[in-house]
């Protein structure tokens, strides 16, 4: 048992609100947190992860797992080949509440706060056949560690941007969900971030409320009309919660959506506003509010199809490259400086709609630069989910040799010359080597090499 200093205004608050609960919740404060990780439906091992480990499936979301203990991530190459996750409890309801609003049809999706990258993951693995999912990030060292993220997904129905909520403002009926995971006061991560407990004062919780309120106003316009808005926190804070939603019930023409579910521990709002709280004493993870509301007005989205000039025809795949890419009819290949990817055909209008308003900073799938007539491939080509492997020299390597590639040192084995070879451990994909006559070239990215161990 482990003890944290908690200020006082916040004990006296959950006091009031939890009630003759307050002993029990505020011991599950001062317990460890669980462990929990979502696994890639695009990206299945036989057996899971951590097979020793798992404890118990998270109730509400059908791809994640508790274990036993915490192992050291950073040590298997399953993380960094993107099989898994490692993501909150708590958070992970949002797979629940997105499969009960998410029509059977494809939909422009706006993860707008969503570094490092928990959410769009799930988002991505969820979405319908078809559809497109913007992840944004307005802080720009965290947008980084999210692209990194999304790319080790390994989908290409995913844009990455790198902007402030209010440049989605003019996109007037884009979205047809909008999830804002709003940046708050950080209550129900006190047990796992001191730093949270440190920031805490009740001056921050009015900044925090006044920022949310400014966030929801930028990108209302934004959301469809019948749209819907899933609003979250990791805080217990009621001005951040369900005054937050009833504040947009008041300023806008909306209503409230209930979520179905049947798990016990997830404690409805004492409002009749619908939200849904995660305490620790009551469900296996960290504090979490979640709700959803649902336009009533607003404009339909019209796109302005442009005439394409010769000079923005999109290039023309090499041949090297098309055995490797699948559904080729349904890509659109694009080149921006000397970087050749692909991004869903039926989305790249939109894309590059998308563009002219916020800061792109990945897009779709990046293939590789054209270097003396040979495609140079991209990192992001060897973890895409449904990479063409078949038509690739392969290579598969054991646990040692798997973290000599990922440290970013030189490993050895026979292969042809000249040959690009996919690195893989246990039939998954982890990235590239280039046969160069005595050694073989390491491609794995420098910035995401493991540094320590």
């Amino acid at each position: 048992m482990f003890m944290i200093s908690l200020p006082p205004a916040f004990i006296e608050r959950m006091n009031r609100i939890m009630g003759n609960e307050s002993e029990v919740f505020f011991k599950a404060l001062n317990s460890p947190s669980p462990a929990t990780i979502r696994v890639n439906p695009a990206k299945t091992v036989t057996p899971l992860p951590f097979p020793e480990l798992i404890d118990g499936q998270v109730p509400w979301c059908s791809d994640a797992y508790y274990l036993r203990e915490r192992p050291v991530y950073t040590l298997d190459p399953y993380l960094h080949g993107g099989v898994y996750y490692v993501q909150e409890a708590s958070s992970m309801f949002l797979q629940s509440v997105f499969r009960q609003i998410a029509v059977d049809k494809p939909l422009r999706v706006l993860d707008l706060c969503a570094a490092p990258g928990g959410k769009s993951t799930l988002l991505a693995a969820n979405l319908p056949t078809g559809s497109l999912l913007i992840s944004n990030e307005v802080i720009k060292s965290r947008a980084s560690i999210l692209k990194e993220n999304i790319i080790k997904w390994g989908h290409y129905n995913i844009v990455v941007t790198n902007s402030d909520p209010a440049r989605f403002s003019g996109m007037k009926g884009a979205f047809d969900i909008i999830l804002v995971d709003a940046p708050c006061s950080g209550e129900g991560m006190f047990r796992k971030d001191e730093k949270a407990i440190e920031e805490w004062s009740e001056n921050n919780l009015r900044l925090c409320e006044e920022r949310q309120k400014r966030i929801i106003a930028d990108i209302w316009d934004a959301l469809a009309p019948e749209g819907y808005l899933v609003y979250s926190t990791c805080t217990y804070n009621p001005g951040e919660n369900e005054d937050m939603l009833s504040w947009v019930l008041d300023n806008f023409e909306a209503e409230s959506v209930e979520v179905q579910h049947n798990y016990p521990g997830i404690i409805p709002t004492p409002t009749s506003v619908h939200g849904y709280h995660f305490y620790p004493h009551k469900s296996a993870g960290e504090g979490l509010f979640m709700g959803v509301i649902r336009k009533k007005d607003g404009q339909p989205f019209t796109l302005k199809k442009e005439k394409r000039s010769s000079q923005n025809q999109p290039p023309k795949l090499p041949t090297d490259i098309l055995p490797l890419l699948p559904d080729i009819a349904n890509h659109t290949p694009y080149l921006a400086g000397s970087t050749l990817g692909i991004i869903p055909a039926r989305h790249a209008e939109f894309i590059q709609y998308l563009e002219s308003k916020a800061g792109v900073i990945y897009k779709g799938c990046e293939i590789g630069e054209s270097v003396k007539g040979t495609t140079r491939p991209a990192h992001s080509l060897a973890l895409l989910h449904n990479l063409q492997k078949q038509h690739i020299t392969r290579q598969e390597v054991d646990l040692p040799t798997a973290l000599q590639y990922l440290r970013k040192e030189d490993i050895r084995f026979d292969a042809p010359r000249g040959a690009w070879v996919l690195i893989m451990y246990q039939g998954i994909a982890l990235g590239w080597v280039k046969e160069a006559g005595n050694r073989l070239n390491n491609y794995y990215p420098k910035e995401w090499r493991i540094k320590r161990f």
